[in-house]
């Protein structure tokens, strides 16, 4: 039997500290069950290479601790994966030193697996615009729908979440913006481009189609659904068939993954950092520092080009002789 499979009384009394550790996340810090279920496996597994060397986990040093992070590492698990046991470990033994159990915290001076941040993924302008051109060659009023979710996602990089529940008074007049209700209530209005527009008053004309058995509904993308309005659910089954028809991948392509896109094509083009990240609707601009890459990139691009230095003339000097 697997050592993490045995019952918790084969790892000595130090997990009886592990329940009152539990308990006091969930009463006092309202942690979610499956925070919970997180910890509680996080700690089994390392009450159970404790307890094959007669230790248990209250009486643990910061070698078995710096050890058991090592070995996960070299079992292959993820940094990030890495990371999160050693978490685990840190709250646990600092509510031990906390409640008088421990004189020392073990997980002092263990530093944290270092991660890479994962880059989002992204599609290509060109792949865009494949997709862009297989909505528009999608008959009838489904199509023309599609066409305008997809403009508006490619146009504003609205999270999925705020595009289905739009509301039908977000329909553009005569300012050509979206007025958009975000996280934590938040209003923030995003630009439209010209053909977002077109696509959206080409929708405006074919939407009553999609009205529940012809009942008014408040919302932009109405739906026959329980919801009322377009799930993120089937928008995203909506996007995996379009990237079939544009030859694409489709686990390349979700909501999420044109969200990027917008991000990363205004940043590719010249946009600023700060502009981008209202238009996202970031509260902090650290979060939006992970298209940082995109602005790397075209510094390069920039100095390559305009740098006197950078691409010295292959006939430089050429034809010269001695000073």
């Amino acid at each position: 039997m697997d050592p993490e499979e045995r019952g918790n009384e084969d790892f000595g009394s130090g997990f009886r500290h592990v329940e009152s550790f539990l308990e006091m996340l969930s009463a006092e810090r309202g942690a979610a069950a499956n925070t919970l279920e997180a910890y509680r496996r996080d700690l089994t597994r390392f009450a159970a290479r404790l307890a094959a060397r007669g230790v248990s986990i209250e009486a643990a040093d910061t070698d078995a601790v710096r050890d058991h992070i090592q070995d996960l590492a070299r079992a292959g698990l993820a940094p990030g994966t890495s990371a999160r046991h050693l978490s685990s470990l840190r709250q646990f033994y600092r509510f031990l030193f906390a409640e008088g159990i421990r004189r020392q915290d073990a997980t002092a001076g263990i530093d944290s697996p270092r991660q890479g941040r994962a880059l989002p993924k992204v599609l290509g302008e060109a792949e865009v615009d494949a997709l862009l051109a297989a909505a528009r060659a999608v008959k009838g009023a489904g199509g023309i729908r599609l066409t305008a979710l997809l403009e508006i996602l490619y146009a504003t990089g609205l999270r999925v979440s705020e595009l289905v529940t739009l509301p039908l008074s977000a329909l553009p007049r005569e300012a050509g913006v979206l007025i958009v209700l975000g996280k934590g209530a938040k209003e923030r209005m995003v630009p439209l481009g010209g053909a977002a527009i077109e696509a959206m008053t080409a929708y405006r004309a074919v939407r009553g189609h999609f009205l529940p058995r012809g009942r008014e509904v408040k919302w932009l993308f109405p739906s026959r659904g329980a919801s009322g309005h377009l799930t993120r659910q089937r928008l995203a089954q909506l996007l995996k068939r379009l990237a079939a028809d544009a030859s694409l991948d489709p686990a390349r392509v979700s909501p999420h993954v044109l969200r990027h896109a917008f991000a990363s094509h205004l940043l590719a083009n010249g946009a600023d950092l700060r502009s981008v990240q209202q238009m996202l609707g970031h509260a902090d601009i650290s979060t939006t520092q992970i298209y940082t890459h995109i602005l790397d990139q075209r510094l390069r691009s920039l100095v390559q080009a305009h740098h006197p230095l950078a691409t010295p003339s292959l006939t430089d000097g050429a034809g010269e002789g001695e000073p």
